[in-house]
């Protein structure tokens, strides 16, 4: 049995994959907070039913590549295309940029606690795997 593809271990892999490229735009943000122009970014949300969906069906996509032996090396879905969009939290400065370094800030804590949930969950769930099977 392959325990990488177990829904819930690759559904806690997807969503530590949009926390890391939510805070990758969330620093890009932090670091242009003085520069002219710039504009927020934040990533779209996860649909948790509709990523449920997707990871109860059989096949994910009509297109996926199937492994019906040993031999075959399986490909697995491509988590990072997540939506990016602009964010207009804060009113623009006088030059233009759009960054709440307060409201930037609250982000990325927010974030971090999030992944830490999340690794947290996941190790947890590979120990209770291993006490199951008396390892």
């Amino acid at each position: 049995m392959d325990l990488t593809n177990i829904p819930l271990l690759t559904m806690l892999r997807e969503r530590m994959t949009w926390l890391n490229r939510r805070q990758d735009i969330l620093t890009q943000n932090v670091a242009n907070a003085d520069t002219p122009g710039f504009t927020a970014r934040d990533l779209k949300p996860l649909d948790f039913a509709e990523e449920l969906r997707h990871e109860s069906m059989p096949i994910h996509n009509a297109r996926e590549l199937r492994t019906t032996d040993a031999h075959h090396i399986a490909l697995s879905h491509n988590a990072t295309q997540f939506e990016d969009y602009e964010v207009h939290d804060a009113e623009a400065n006088p030059n233009g940029n759009s960054i709440s370094l307060e409201q930037e800030m609250i982000k990325v804590s927010d974030t971090q606690a999030q992944f830490q949930a999340a690794t947290n969950l996941y190790a947890k769930t590979i120990t209770m795997m291993k006490t199951a099977i008396g390892h």
